[in-house]
C-alpha cells in the first residue's frame, strides 16, 4: 500500500476549479482556496494562459452532469488514466478507458496547454510542502488499518506482489467526496481533507484488494450460487451485483467482515443485527451468512486464505434461496464505494478470467469475445485470455496469433510479460531459438521486481529451451 500526493491529479482537479468547480469549497481545507487564487492571479497575468484557459473552461461547461459527485469522479478516473506531467498522455486507447473518462477524454490536450501556459508546475512545486503535510495525518491510521485489517484476516498483504493498492491525497477535491477505483489488479482511493480521515471507506476499498483474488481463485465455487442472482433481481442494490455471483459474494463477505470489526463489546446487540436486516433489504443476502461463519473462523487459527474455500463452501443454496425469498426489498440503496467505478469491461473480462479458471473454456471463449467483439474492454487483455484458451486447446497455430495481436493492444505489464513468456515457448517448439530468446528478453525486461513469477519464467527461458511436461501438454502459465 502507498499514501502519496500526484502533481497530474493536482492539474486536473485544479482546472475543474478554475472553471467553476466550486462543490463544498466552504468547507475545504483553506490551502484549495488559496491555490485557486494563486492559479487565478497567474492567469490574468500571462495573455497565453488566458488563451488556453477559455477552451478548456468551455469544455468542462459543456461535459457537467447534473450530480456534482459525478463532475468530479469523472475527471478522477480520467486523471487515473494520464501519465505523469508534463506529458499526460493517456495509458490506454480511448476505447479502453471507464466510461465516465472517455466522456472527457477531449480534455487532456486542452489541459496539457493550459499547464503550460499558466506555469501550473511552479504552482505544484510550492504548494507541495502542505500537501506533504496534508498527507501526513493519514499516514498512522492507514498503517493501524491495514495492520487490524490483515491480522483479523490472518491474511498478509506481502503476498500481493504485482497488485498496487493506492492511497492519493489532493485538496481539490470536494472534501465529502471519496473516489475508489479498481482498474484490473489496483485499486485507488482519492481523498480530500475533511475534518473526518474516511477510514471505513479507506478500509472498505482495502478489504476488496484482499479478498478479490480469492474469488478469482475459487471460481469454481461460485457456479452452484447462481440461482441466488434471481432472488435479488429487484433488489435495489448496483446492477453489477445482480448479474455477478463472484461480486455479490464479495460484497457481502466485505460488509459482514466490517460489521464483525466494528463497534465494541458495549455496542448494543441489536445494532449489528439492524444492519444484517438493512443488508438483505438492500439485497445483499449473504450478509447474514457470512456474519455467523465469521464467528468460527474468529476462532480458527487459520487464515482467511485457508478458511476461504471452506467458508464459501458452507453456503446452504436451498436454505438462503428460502430465506430470501421471504425479504421484502427497501425502494433504495445506498451507492457502492468501489463497483460503481469499476469499468463496464472488468465484469465482462472479470467474468471470462474466472469461469476460465473454473474449466469452463466454452464460457470463458464466449465472454472473452463478446469483450472483444463489444469494443468496450481492455482488447489486449481479452486477447490475452483468448490466447490461453487456444494454448489449452492445443491450437498452437492460434495462440501465436492471439498472443501477438495482444502484444499490439495490451498496456497491463501482466499480460506483456506472459505474451512474451508464451510465444517464447511456442517458438522453441518450432526450434527458432533466436526469436524463442528474444520473446524471453523482453518478457523478463517488463517483469522487473513487480512480476517474480514471470521473472522467473523468463529467466528460464533464457536458460534452456523450453521443454514440454512428458504428459506433452501445451505450455502453461
Amino acid at each position: 500500500m502507498s499514501l502519496d500526493t500526484n502533481e497530474t491529479l493536482f492539474t486536473v482537479l485544479t482546472a475543474i476549479n478554475t472553471c467553476g468547480y466550486d462543490q463544498e469549497l466552504n468547507t475545504s481545507d483553506p490551502l484549495r482556496a488559496q491555490i485557486r487564487a494563486e492559479v487565478s492571479k497567474a492567469v490574468q497575468n500571462t495573455p497565453t494562459a488566458q488563451d488556453a484557459l477559455q477552451p478548456m473552461c468551455e469544455f468542462y461547461r459543456e461535459h457537467q452532469p447534473p450530480d456534482p459527485s459525478r463532475d468530479l469522479a469523472q475527471y478522477v478516473s480520467l486523471a487515473l488514466y494520464m501519465e505523469d506531467a508534463p506529458s499526460f498522455a493517456l495509458k490506454a486507447k480511448q476505447a479502453e478507458l471507464p466510461p465516465e473518462a472517455v466522456t472527457v477524454a477531449a480534455f487532456v490536450p486542452l489541459l496539457q496547454a493550459f499547464y503550460s501556459k499558466a506555469g501550473m508546475h511552479a504552482i505544484w512545486e510550492k504548494n507541495r510542502p502542505r500537501y506533504a503535510q496534508l498527507t501526513e495525518a493519514y499516514h498512522a491510521p492507514l498503517s493501524k488499518m491495514t495492520f487490524d485489517t490483515e491480522i483479523y484476516l490472518k491474511l498478509p498483504s506481502s503476498g500481493y506482489l504485482g497488485r498496487e493498492f493506492q492511497v492519493f491525497v489532493d485538496a481539490m477535491g470536494a472534501p465529502g467526496q471519496v473516489n475508489a477505483r479498481n482498474y484490473a489488479s489496483n485499486y485507488y482511493i482519492v481523498i480530500s481533507p475533511s475534518n473526518s480521515l474516511k477510514m471505513q471507506q479507506i478500509r472498505h476499498t482495502y478489504l476488496h484488494y484482499l479478498l478479490d483474488p480469492l474469488a478469482m481463485k475459487n471460481g469454481a465455487s461460485f457456479k452452484r450460487l447462481e440461482p441466488l442472482l434471481e432472488q435479488v433481481k429487484s433488489s435495489p442494490m448496483d446492477e453489477a451485483f445482480k448479474s455477478n455471483i463472484s461480486l455479490l459474494v464479495t460484497e457481502c463477505l466485505v460488509r459482514a467482515i466490517e460489521l464483525r470489526t466494528s463497534g465494541s463489546s458495549k455496542t448494543p446487540e441489536a445494532e449489528p443485527l439492524k444492519n444484517l436486516d438493512q443488508s438483505d433489504q438492500e439485497g445483499y443476502v449473504l450478509t447474514r451468512y457470512f456474519y455467523e461463519a465469521l464467528i468460527k473462523f474468529e476462532k480458527d487459527p487459520a487464515g482467511m486464505r485457508a478458511m476461504y474455500a471452506e467458508i464459501l463452501n458452507g453456503i446452504d443454496v436451498t436454505k438462503e434461496m428460502r430465506r430470501t425469498g421471504l425479504i421484502q426489498y427497501a425502494g433504495d440503496a445506498a451507492p457502492e464505494l468501489l463497483h460503481l467505478a469499476r469499468p463496464r469491461n472488468e465484469q465482462l473480462l472479470l467474468n471470462a478470467e474466472r469461469r476460465f479458471a473454473a474449466g469452463d473454456i466454452a464460457t470463458a471463449q464466449k465472454l472473452a469475445q463478446q469483450a472483444l467483439d463489444e469494443s468496450q474492454e481492455d482488447p489486449g487483455r481479452a486477447l490475452f485470455i483468448l490466447a490461453q484458451i487456444a494454448t489449452r486447446n492445443r491450437d498452437i497455430e492460434g495462440a501465436r496469433g492471439y498472443f501477438e495481436r495482444a502484444l499490439q493492444m495490451a498496456h497491463e505489464p501482466k499480460v506483456i510479460a506472459w505474451s512474451h513468456i508464451y510465444l517464447g515457448r511456442i517458438f522453441d517448439l518450432k526450434e527458432e531459438r533466436d526469436v524463442a530468446v528474444d520473446h524471453y528478453r523482453a518478457a523478463l525486461e517488463v517483469a522487473g521486481i513487480t512480476l517474480p513469477e514471470a521473472k522467473v519464467a523468463a529467466q528460464r527461458g533464457i536458460d534452456q529451451p523450453y521443454e514440454p511436461p512428458a504428459s506433452a501438454q501445451p505450455p502453461q502459465q
